[in-house]
C-alpha cells in the first residue's frame, strides 16, 4: 500500500468520525433543542429517528442508483451533502426545517460510510483490506466515544448548533483532504437496477446481513437498557450509568483498531463466529457479575464493546469479497449498516416489551445473549453450507 493510499484511508476515517458524532450527539442536544425551537421532547426525540431512517432505509437506494464509473465521485459528494446538511441544521430556524436537514444528513452520513469503506477496500491490498476497514470502523467508534462528550461540552457553552458546526468542520476538512489525496477508485462492474437487486437472492449475503441483524438486536438493543439493569438494586444500585457506558465505548474503539490484523490473518467467517459466542457470553454474565460487584461488571461490558464494534470489520471484508465479481459490495456494505440500524430500533422496542410485561430485568441481559447465540449458531451453519467456498478464499488470500 502506497503512503498516498494510506493517508487517504485515514482521510475516510475522519470522515466517519464526523459521522461516528453525528450519529449520536443529536440525542444529547435534545433538551437544547426543544427550548430554543419550543418543541416538546417527544418532538424533539424524532429528529434522531429521521436522521436514522434515513440513514438506514435511503442509503442503499442512493448507493444503488450511483453510477459504477463514479464511486470517487459518489464518495465525495455524498461527504459534501453531509457537511452541508449539518451546517444547515445548525442555521434552521425552525423544527420543520432542521427535521428535513436531519434526514439528508443521515442519507449523505450513510452513503458515505458504505463507499468510503469500498473505497478503502479498493486502494488496498486484499491482504490488508481487513486493517484499512478497521481503520475506517474504528474512526467512527471514535467519534461517537471522544467526539459526542466534546460536541455535548461545546454545546454547553455556546448553544446545540455549535456541535454541528464541528461536525461540519470535520467533514469539510475530510472532503478537502480527499477532494486533493484520494486516488481515481476501479469502476465497478457496471450493472442495472434489476441486477443490483438481485444481490437479495444471494443467500451467502442474506446470512451474513441476517448475523448482523440479530448481532445488532442483542448488543444496540441491550446498550439501551443498559442503565436500568444497573440502577437495580440488586445488580449494584448504580446513581450513574456515565463510566459504564465510556468502559464499553473505550472497548469499541479497542475492539474495532485491534480486529484489522485478525482479519487479515485468519477467515473472516470464523472470526465472525468467535466474536458472536464472545458477545453471547458477555451479554448472559452481565447481572452475575454487576450482583457480584460494580467494579466485575466493567469486564463483560468492555468485552461487549469491543466484540459489537469490531464484529462489522470481517462482516463488511467478507461482503465485499462475496461480491466484488459483481461490483456491488458498496450496495452490500449499505444494507449491512441498515440491518444494524434496524436491529437497534428492533432490540429497543423488544427491550422495552419486555419492562412492559414486568418480567426481572436481567431478562434483558439473558435474550439479548439469546440473540447473539442464535446468530452464533446461524454462522456455525453458514460456515458447513459453504467450505468450498472458504477454502478458496483462504487459498486466494494466500496467494495475496
Amino acid at each position: 500500500m502506497h503512503t498516498s493510499d494510506q493517508f487517504s484511508i485515514y482521510l475516510i476515517a475522519l470522515g466517519a468520525f464526523a459521522l461516528g458524532m453525528a450519529s449520536y450527539v443529536t440525542a444529547g442536544l435534545i433538551p437544547m433543542i426543544e427550548a430554543s425551537l419550543s418543541v416538546s421532547v417527544a418532538v424533539a426525540a424524532q429528529l434522531v429517528t429521521a436522521f436514522t431512517l434515513a440513514y438506514g432505509l435511503g442509503s442503499p437506494i442512493v448507493v444503488a442508483l450511483t453510477p459504477a464509473q463514479r464511486q470517487r465521485t459518489g464518495l465525495l459528494l455524498s461527504l459534501a451533502l453531509f457537511v452541508i446538511a449539518n451546517a444547515a441544521s445548525a442555521l434552521a430556524e425552525s423544527f420543520t426545517a432542521l427535521m428535513v436537514w436531519r434526514a439528508i444528513a443521515g442519507i449523505g452520513a450513510g452513503v458515505y460510510l458504505a463507499m468510503g469503506i469500498g473505497a478503502s477496500a479498493a486502494v488496498s491490498s486484499p491482504k490488508r483490506r481487513g486493517k484499512a476497514i478497521a481503520i475506517i470502523m474504528g474512526g467512527m467508534a471514535s467519534g461517537v466515544v471522544l467526539g459526542v462528550p466534546l460536541g455535548l461540552l461545546i454545546a454547553e457553552q455556546m448553544g446545540w448548533q455549535s456541535a454541528l458546526w464541528l461536525v461540519s468542520l470535520l467533514g469539510s476538512a475530510a472532503f478537502m483532504g480527499l477532494l486533493l489525496k484520494l486516488p481515481p477508485l476501479p469502476a465497478a462492474t457496471a450493472s442495472s437496477l434489476g441486477e443490483k437487486l438481485a444481490i437479495l437472492s444471494d443467500v451467502h449475503v442474506l446470512v451474513i446481513l441476517a448475523v448482523s441483524l440479530l448481532a445488532a438486536i442483542a448488543s444496540l438493543g441491550m446498550y439501551t437498557f443498559l442503565a436500568p439493569l444497573l440502577a437495580d438494586a440488586a445488580y449494584g444500585a448504580v446513581h450513574s450509568v456515565t463510566p459504564y457506558l465510556w468502559v464499553w465505548g473505550i472497548g469499541g474503539v479497542v475492539g474495532s483498531f485491534a480486529i484489522g490484523p485478525l482479519v487479515d490473518r485468519l477467515k473472516g467467517p470464523n472470526l465472525t463466529l468467535g466474536i458472536m459466542l464472545v458477545l453471547a457470553v458477555s451479554l448472559c454474565v452481565l447481572p452475575f457479575t454487576a450482583a457480584l460487584s460494580t467494579g466485575l461488571v466493567m469486564l463483560p461490558i468492555a468485552l461487549w464493546g469491543a466484540v459489537g464494534w469490531a464484529l462489522q470489520v470481517p462482516q463488511n471484508n467478507e461482503l465485499i469479497r462475496a461480491r466484488q465479481t459483481q461490483g456491488d459490495g458498496n450496495l452490500a456494505i449499505a444494507l449491512n449498516e441498515s440491518a444494524l440500524y434496524l436491529g437497534s430500533a428492533v432490540g429497543a422496542a423488544a427491550g422495552g416489551f419486555l419492562l412492559l410485561l414486568q418480567l426481572p430485568v436481567w431478562t434483558l441481559a439473558a435474550c439479548a445473549g439469546g440473540v447473539a447465540a442464535m446468530g452464533a449458531l446461524l454462522q456455525i451453519i453458514n460456515l458447513r453450507r459453504q467450505p468450498d467456498s472458504m477454502v478458496m478464499t483462504q487459498i486466494g488470500n494466500s496467494c495475496d
